[in-house]
């Protein structure tokens, strides 16, 4: 025997793709609309998304499957200090790039495996403001050296 479709049948199909339309609106919306730049280093021009807040910091790069060559992120710590940087949740390898307040390469560590997890944290050997995480090689491919000088606008510079 064939049971008649019931309403709350209805209600509960309607109420599930309504949150998925508003999931995927959600996420769209926080990749889209994440702060983003351009930077100028070495060779290279990377179109970076910034992490300006302590959430977006830790969050960093963790989870991202794959990042084109000219693609990264960019910290921002407000202040200069040796940052410490790990590979928390990591799935690729990255080169990571401190830079000073004067946006000057102070340190480089290239081509850092995700396996690493938690149980390895970069630090700097001199003090750093920003942090340019890109695919790992990118230093390498865009000769990017200690001392050479980044070009970037942030938003708060735009004011």
């Amino acid at each position: 025997m064939i049971r008649a479709w019931r309403t709350h049948t209805t209600v509960i199909l309607v109420t599930g793709v309504l949150l998925l339309i508003i999931a995927s609106a959600v996420a769209f919306m926080l990749t889209t609309f994440q702060p983003k730049t351009e930077v100028r280093l070495g060779d290279g021009v990377f179109s970076v998304s910034i992490a300006d807040d302590e959430a977006e910091r830790i969050k960093g790069l963790a989870g991202v499957a794959s990042l084109g060559p000219q693609e990264g992120k960019l910290f921002d710590f407000d202040t200069e200090e040796k940052w410490g940087i790990w590979m928390k949740g990591m799935k690729i390898p990255i080169d990571i790039i401190w830079l000073n307040e004067k946006r000057e390469v102070v340190h480089i560590v290239m081509n850092a495996p995700p396996e690493l997890g938690d149980t390895k944290t970069y630090i700097p050997k001199e003090a750093a403001r920003y942090v340019l995480e890109i695919a790992a090689g990118g230093a390498v491919q865009n000769g990017i050296t200690i001392g050479d000088r980044a070009i970037f606008i942030l938003d708060e510079e735009q004011r």
